[in-house]
């Protein structure tokens, strides 16, 4: 579908002549879809996303608002995105467990990824696996279990190396951001809050 017929149905959105966008995909106001990327019907973007360059969106698949999606990340069915999340150039999602080109049989394995969460550039997020909010992925990172809130996990397998200030930076021994100043405290199940 070109970007006239799109922005015919709703002004407040820019799609890039060359974007392939399914009639049956709904794109929240504000957002804008550049240059080759496919969202497949059945799709929801919610508002003020920018999806860039030769991303794909698969069927099914539901993105939060304020969500930026950097070049070349694949979205495939199964994976669900809430607010305010960043996906790092060249990430993916995967969404079978047991893949083999003949299977018919195979089965969509659910993914979270979670308010504010940031995954960096070549992550791969197994399928199946919770990313927590306000977590953060480190580049070329491989997740394979649950992430918790608030931390940073980094490495191949991932693993925890600290927590993190919903502004992004590293927080120090006593929980405390040095560029923002929050406080945070560790709760029951290793998990922060904040202060």
């Amino acid at each position: 579908m070109g970007s006239k017929d799109k922005t015919d149905r709703n002004a407040e959105i820019y799609v890039h002549p060359s974007a392939e966008i399914s009639d049956d995909a709904d794109i929240g106001s504000g957002s804008k879809i550049w240059n080759q990327a496919q969202i497949r019907e059945d799709a929801s973007i919610g508002t003020d996303c920018i999806i860039s360059k030769n991303v794909y969106i698969d069927s099914g698949v539901h993105i939060g608002n304020r969500v930026k999606i950097q070049n070349n990340v694949n979205v495939y069915n199964g994976v669900f995105v809430e607010d305010d999340v960043f996906l790092g150039p060249s990430m993916t999602f995967t969404n079978d467990m047991y893949p083999r080109a003949f299977n018919k049989d195979w089965k969509v394995v659910p993914t979270y990824v979670r308010k504010g969460a940031s995954i960096g550039a070549g992550a791969v997020i197994r399928c199946g696996v919770n990313i927590g909010e306000y977590s953060m992925v480190g580049a070329a990172s491989l997740v394979t279990k649950d992430v918790k809130p608030y931390s940073l996990v980094t490495g191949n397998p991932a693993k925890f190396r600290g927590w993190v200030c919903v502004c992004g930076e590293k927080l120090d021994t006593e929980l405390k951001c040095s560029e923002c100043g929050r406080k945070y405290a560790l709760s029951e199940g290793e998990y922060i809050h904040e202060t």
